[in-house]
């Protein structure tokens, strides 16, 4: 008899680099519908973190479900606990996935807010992934 395989320590002994947990992020995004994706290269600006994704869903109800689906791959695919904070309200939803944070709101909180203008160094533009393109 074989010993059980723990499949959530394989993925944890595993863990995916910034790049690719962003790469992942993007695509669970786009999967979902969100819209207006933007990320933020943290780097140099904050340790908490190396990248930071905003984007918005047309409702509460479809920013709670971006949210756990998200929350649901991460886990799925790479044995990650994202910590999530705003779900109840489902107005701006935070996802802390380690090394990339995800901010999905309804776009009059995102525009209200406006966390890109307060990340963004001065002059520079938001980076659009294209839809339906790997971000690696």
């Amino acid at each position: 008899m074989s010993a059980p395989v723990d499949k959530a320590a394989d993925k944890a002994a595993s863990k995916p680099t910034s790049d690719q947990l962003l790469a992942h992020i993007l695509t669970s995004l786009d999967d979902d519908k969100a819209e207006d994706v933007i990320r933020i290269d943290l780097a140099g600006k904050s340790d908490m973190a190396d990248f930071m994704v905003i984007c918005s869903g047309r409702s509460t109800r479809q920013v709670a479900a971006i949210s756990d689906k998200l929350a649901d791959r991460l886990k799925q695919d790479h044995g990650i606990l994202a910590k999530i904070e705003g779900k109840d309200s489902a107005d701006w939803v935070l996802i802390d996935a380690g090394d990339v944070i995800v901010h999905v709101f309804r776009p009059e909180v995102r525009e209200f807010y406006q966390l890109e203008k307060m990340w963004m160094a001065p002059g520079s533009a938001p980076v659009v992934p294209p839809q339906g393109a790997d971000a690696s």
